[in-house]
């Protein structure tokens, strides 16, 4: 049941008639520069919480993107989800409110987890309560068990209950104690729940099992007036569905109930190289359609002449074969790989060796470009990870990332190829990370949800992803490169979306929304966070 809070002052917002909603978005309150003087004044439960030093301050003002910086007034330390209520209602019940934004790992790109001038609300607080030691191989390490807990329904089978601060690795060691996992990721583990689920959550997972918002059964959420709800399709569903996706503007999300399967032991990991692009799309579009692969995992990547042929990813090439494929490159300026994955069990590999042989017989990959790797499912999930670490080392994780994210239709991916990959990239010559391209089911996809995806009658739609690192000397150019790939598609009138999107401006949400899925994104705004206290880093309704 939801708490109910005292609002009303403001409950007039919310029989206000849709039209004139919309027409306001943006007039919102005028923002001060600093917190209230309440908040100072507030119990201990809360100003004790609240952490102005210039690291800490420092730290919010950052982000995986390291292209924005706004630092908030304060640093807000939760150590319960009725603090965050707390924070949340006196905010809403000030006479002028400060904006608030839950960070986990602050790995956004574009500053969407800061709040200029208000308070970050660090969700690291609720994850730290709930770690407690553990010895596993006379190792002793953390576990953060208290905010995963796993369960058996005889209705919708096994699931787990996880804090919307948790990481998704320790999310996936929690479920292996059970033999369970969920069934689909992110590329990257060292995530917080809470924040995949806001946006999406996607990887080669997504064609089979679809986005990481498509396996959620409940949610708890604390919305913009300080209420704490428990949702679901059947309970609460237009919050439900508005959080998922939803960007952090309707709520923070303080716990997920997330569907899991039996886990598998081993991966059976596959690139195959292409110089094709037309042959590497039709190959990628058969195995997601058929039913008979029955694969787990499919992803793509372009190889260029600029990047290395093993990249912070994953060092998967053998290095005997390098040269050969540097060659390769240069003889056809770009390479398309496809890569798969099947996951087994011991007892199934005989029979996974004849069916892999029997599906990769069907492909019109290079031939002699086939390589394999048999890894543990951990190893597969966790294989960015082992880069991060070298990339950490060496001081070259913590730079600038201008990324660029999009879903491309497949009626028009062949020209996003002419145009982008064989053109402007191969133009600017200066791609440094990886670059992905790889198909989605849409039937996979809940267009109830806020994520959006490209308006087109098409089954399949494309992710493409752009992750670039540089230099910060160098990020403008990169940026240049993004401005030129939109702009590029506008004129080509290609109707992609932004995933992870950023935007300057109303008109560019509105248009990356469209009119209807605008329409409900703004009443619900309305109905969950009238003050627009929430996820000021958006820049969706502050704009300053």
């Amino acid at each position: 049941m939801a708490m109910s809070y005292p609002f009303p002052i403001y409950i007039i917002l919310l029989i206000i008639t849709i039209p004139r909603l919309i027409s306001t978005v943006g007039k919102t309150e005028q923002w001060i520069s600093s917190l209230p003087t309440e908040l100072s004044k507030t119990n201990n439960n809360i100003s004790g919480k609240l952490i102005t030093d210039p690291k800490a301050l420092e730290e919010a003002s950052n982000d995986y993107g390291n292209l924005v910086h706004d630092s908030p007034a304060a640093v807000f330390r939760p150590t319960t989800v009725n603090d965050i209520a707390t924070l949340i209602k006196l905010s809403f019940n000030s006479s002028v409110p400060f904006r608030i934004a839950a960070r986990g790992q602050g790995h956004s790109t574009r500053g969407q987890a800061m709040a200029r001038d208000g308070v970050v609300v660090d969700m690291k607080g609720l994850r730290e309560r709930g770690d407690r030691e553990v010895v596993k191989n006379n190792i002793r390490m953390k576990k953060a068990n208290d905010g995963i807990k796993v369960f058996g329904d005889s209705k919708v089978g096994y699931y787990v209950d996880v804090g919307g601060e948790q990481l998704w690795i320790d999310v996936l060691y929690e479920t292996l104690e059970y033999g369970l996992a969920p069934v689909s990721w992110t590329d990257y583990l060292y995530l917080t729940v809470g924040g995949t689920l806001s946006n999406a959550g996607i990887s080669g997972q997504t064609f089979r099992y679809g986005p990481q918002i498509s396996n959620v059964h409940q949610l708890d959420v604390v919305t913009g007036k300080g209420e704490f709800v428990t949702c679901s399709k059947q309970k609460n569903s237009e919050l439900f569905h508005g959080v998922l996706g939803g960007l952090g503007q309707f709520g923070i999300i303080t716990r997920a109930r997330i569907a899991l399967e039996a886990a598998p032991r081993r991966v059976k990991w596959i690139r195959l190289l292409y110089s094709d692009f037309e042959v590497f799309t039709k190959d990628q579009e058969s195995l997601i359609l058929s039913k008979n692969s029955k694969l787990d995992y499919l992803e793509g990547i372009v190889l260029m002449h600029q990047g290395p042929i093993n990249n912070w990813r994953s060092s998967f090439f053998p290095l005997t074969d390098h040269q050969r494929i540097l060659s390769l490159v240069t003889q056809h300026r770009v390479l398309y790989c496809l890569e798969i994955a099947k996951y087994y069990d011991h007892h199934y590999e005989n029979t996974l060796n004849k069916e892999i042989q029997t599906l990769v017989q069907g492909l019109n990959y290079i031939p002699g470009f086939y390589y394999e790797k048999n890894v543990s499912f951990v190893e597969f999930l966790n294989r960015v990870r082992s880069g991060e670490l070298k990339l950490q080392s060496q001081g070259l994780w913590d730079v600038p990332h201008p990324w660029l994210n999009m879903f491309i239709p497949k009626s028009r991916i062949m020209d996003f190829n002419s145009g982008v990959f064989n053109n402007i990239i191969q133009k600017r010559n200066i791609t440094t990370g990886p670059v992905l391209v790889y198909p989605m089911n849409r039937n996979k996809w809940d267009n109830k949800m806020s994520a959006t995806i490209p308006d087109d009658e098409d089954e399949i739609f494309y992710a493409v992803g752009f992750l670039h690192s540089s230099g910060f000397d160098n990020w403008k150019a990169f940026d240049a490169q993004n401005i030129e790939i939109l702009k590029y598609c506008n004129d080509a009138e290609i109707k992609y979306k932004l995933y992870l999107p950023h935007y300057s401006t109303q008109e560019e949400w509105r248009n990356h929304f469209g009119p209807k899925k605008w329409k409900s994104f703004v009443q619900r705004k309305y109905k969950f966070d009238p003050r627009m206290i929430l996820s000021p880093g958006q820049r969706i309704f502050n704009n300053n």
